[in-house]
């Protein structure tokens, strides 16, 4: 018999009142009847509902947590509340034990931390399975926007002897020996000996390969793996993460803003209506966390409310040198209450971007025209005529933008 996902169990009216097979692991098991069951393709559990007196105590017993279970049964409306639909099972067998006085995610919610020393485990909750579906909803939908707006997908390599941006914070990837490499007549390691020749690292950017097929095939983009060595223990660096890289032959700075808008309402619009059941679980969970924060530190919004916040309005479109005479005419400016300083030349911080988003605009906003010395070497410089230009300022601008959402 075909197995049904518990997703269509559950949302597919047309299999109400039929025998249906569902498999998936128990979340919990109460009053020795109930069996809350979970496949991975919805955050929502289904009752199965067994006959005790087809199912024996030594087979009960078996219902643990996290033990792997098959259920066949007839779905019928639900005699409880918080849901439809309900299994009467008629036939039940456990696929797969789970020990109960060793298995360690247990029914309740579980910190963060503790989860990450259990990262074998870790999708099986509600947290993190919320996550990894989203995360498929998104990256479904970054290739399905650039696909429909004529842009080729560019597998730009993963293992590069160019720095694309400078900075030098890579991983080596060598396969000679790190205690005894060969070494050349000036003492250094002699890459040659090594497989690719020269020395290679683990990229940081596709940009300059992309920049490069960009220059034949009008439009690609990259989205992969990209690495960074930096020494950098906080919650914005990662030492792996998937990057997005358009690249456009013939696009200037609104065309570029214009592109980004898309993409961020474009995904947010697909994650609202393909995951809400993951959103309502997580905006309640960032509630509670939020509830234990000083009033003053505690988000306006909501995780749900945000997303629509960004999907709903149009995106605000400022100078670099319009944003800080806002932040300098500003009442947390006036009174001190800003924890960075504001001035011209300084890098905006997330206490700045927040009070220009939240405060200010109630809106998200673009902020282009930054100075120089706080961007990327290669940003093409301003000059009259581009958005974001200042004579004051002319010779420390770059044709840059970043968005605030």
């Amino acid at each position: 018999m075909d197995i049904t996902t518990i997703k269509s169990a559950l949302d597919n009216e047309t299999l109400t009142g039929t025998t249906i097979t569902v498999a998936g692991w128990v979340r919990t098991f109460r009053n020795d009847r109930f069996i809350a069951l979970n496949d991975g393709s919805t955050i929502r559990n289904p009752q199965c509902v067994i006959d005790q007196e087809k199912v024996g105590p030594e087979t009960r017993a078996r219902f643990t947590t996290s033990a792997a279970v098959k259920c066949t049964g007839e779905l019928v409306a639900s005699q409880g509340s918080g849901q439809r639909v309900e299994m009467k099972v008629t036939a039940v067998e456990v696929l797969g034990d789970s020990d109960a006085t060793a298995y360690p995610i247990q029914p309740k919610k579980h910190s963060l931390e503790f989860l990450r020393e259990q990262a074998h485990l870790r999708f099986r909750t509600n947290t993190y399975s919320a996550v990894f579906r989203m995360r498929h909803q998104v990256s479904f939908g970054i290739h399905e926007y650039f696909d429909l707006n004529g842009y080729n997908y560019f597998h730009a390599p993963i293992i590069t002897a160019s720095d694309a941006e400078g900075a030098g914070e890579m991983f080596r990837v060598s396969v000679l020996d790190a205690k005894t490499p060969p070494l050349d007549d000036q003492g250094a390691v002699d890459f040659k000996e090594d497989f690719f020749g020269r020395e290679s690292r683990l990229t940081v950017s596709g940009q300059l390969q992309a920049e490069l097929a960009a220059l034949a095939l009008g439009k690609v983009y990259t989205f992969g793996p990209t690495f960074r060595a930096e020494n950098s223990n906080t919650t914005r660096h990662l030492a792996e993460f998937w990057m997005i890289e358009p690249e456009c032959a013939f696009m200037d700075l609104h065309g570029d803003m214009d592109l980004a808008e898309g993409l961020c309402k474009h995904l947010i619009a697909r994650v609202l209506k393909n995951s809400m059941d993951d959103l309502v679980f997580l905006d309640a969970r960032l509630k509670e966390e939020e509830a234990t924060k000083p009033k003053e530190q505690r988000a306006e919004m909501g995780l749900i409310d945000r997303l629509k916040f960004v999907l709903e309005n149009p995106f605000e479109r400022i100078t670099y040198t319009d944003a800080i005479n806002i932040l300098l005419r500003s009442k947390p400016f006036q009174k001190g209450q800003f924890q960075f300083p504001v001035e011209w030349g300084i890098d905006l911080q997330s206490e700045h971007e927040r009070f220009l988003v939240e405060k200010h605009f109630k809106k998200p906003v673009i902020v282009t025209g930054y100075p120089a010395k706080i961007k990327a070497f290669y940003m093409r410089t301003n000059g009259p005529g581009d958005f974001g230009y200042s004579e004051k300022a002319r010779p420390s601008l770059r044709w840059t933008c970043s968005s605030l959402a």
